[in-house]
């Protein structure tokens, strides 16, 4: 997955040869920052709101770009001004998008955030997978592509794309994120190298029958399992391995929680890709996530120099 000659650790330098391409979700947020979550028949003072794009997809693609990555998005958005705002903010990020522009409303989000930092998400009906496989341009994804990530959209098309990028040798990872149990990723799943998922979501995974399959199919024998603990940490399983690299997290003051687990993927992915083993790339990938949690809203600007203050408890 490395694009360095040099199969050590890299020196966060930035990706400048790394061409990802993210496909999935392309959201408007509004978020309500409130002193506690609201119970069942309850009221609660909205202290401030905040406006930005959303989407998985885009949050890692937006990430990307601001580690160095070549980042471009595969998605759609409604003809709406919540569409095109989202689609200027992306640009304005760094990120080349490929958006279907469909009849209707985009996607729109409603996150309401407490004093500690934890969501609760409403979620809109709109335009965020109005998208198919066919529509995405053939040089968007070809000899050139290093990397494909796939977030939750329609299982049809992840597959499809999945199937296109092993095709061109790329690597695929896949984040199916809460849609998990409820949608039938069984034809993409084998095809991916890195897999994001949860504790609960990587026992299912790893729960194999006799003849080596699980419930999702047959998993590629060296399939890499990034698994997150919330705020107790993760840890990276590769199938086939004994060994499981962990790491603790970082003390952080969590402002909005939102986001924080695309900035997560995105991180490890950009550590990967400058050639950093899987360990140090667990670490790079939970201080992204720190720089997320501490400030409002999904999209926040993760810049190497962040990162590295992170990492060196500044």
């Amino acid at each position: 997955m490395s694009r360095r000659s040099d199969p050590g650790e890299g020196d966060g330098g930035g990706l400048p040869d790394a061409r990802v391409l993210c496909s999935g979700h392309v959201n408007w947020d509004v978020t309500l920052i409130v002193d506690r979550l609201p119970a069942p028949d309850g009221e609660v003072r909205i202290d401030r709101s905040h406006q930005a794009g959303g989407g998985s997809a885009a949050n890692v693609a937006a990430v990307l770009a601001g580690l160095g990555a070549d980042a471009e998005l595969f998605g759609s958005v409604g003809d709406d001004d919540s569409g095109a705002l989202a689609g200027r903010e992306l640009r304005a990020a760094g990120v080349a998008t490929h958006l279907v522009e469909a009849a209707g409303p985009t996607a729109v989000k409603y996150l309401v955030v407490d004093a500690d930092g934890e969501v609760m998400v409403l979620s809109g009906e709109g335009a965020n997978e109005a998208f198919t496989a066919a529509d995405l341009p053939a040089d968007a994804l070809s000899t050139g592509t290093d990397l494909l990530h796939l977030t939750n959209q329609p299982p049809a098309v992840a597959a499809a794309l999945a199937e296109r990028a092993r095709e061109v040798g790329a690597t695929v990872s896949f984040a199916p994120g809460r849609r998990f149990a409820d949608r039938d990723f069984s034809a993409t799943l084998p095809l991916s190298d890195v897999i994001f998922c949860n504790r609960r979501e990587a026992t299912t995974l790893l729960d194999e029958a006799d003849d080596g399959t699980t419930r999702f199919g047959a998993l590629r024998d060296d399939v890499t399992l990034v698994v997150t603990h919330g705020a107790a940490g993760s840890e990276v399983h590769v199938r086939g391995r004994e060994r499981t690299y962990t790491h603790d997290g970082f003390d952080a003051d969590a402002v909005d929680t939102t986001g924080a687990g695309d900035a997560f993927a995105a991180g490890f992915l950009a550590a990967r890709l400058d050639g950093d083993s899987r360990e140090r790339a667990l670490a790079v990938a939970n201080a992204c996530g720190a720089v997320a949690a501490a400030e409002v809203g999904a999209r926040v600007d993760v810049t190497w120099e962040r990162v590295e203050a992170v990492l060196n408890g500044r």
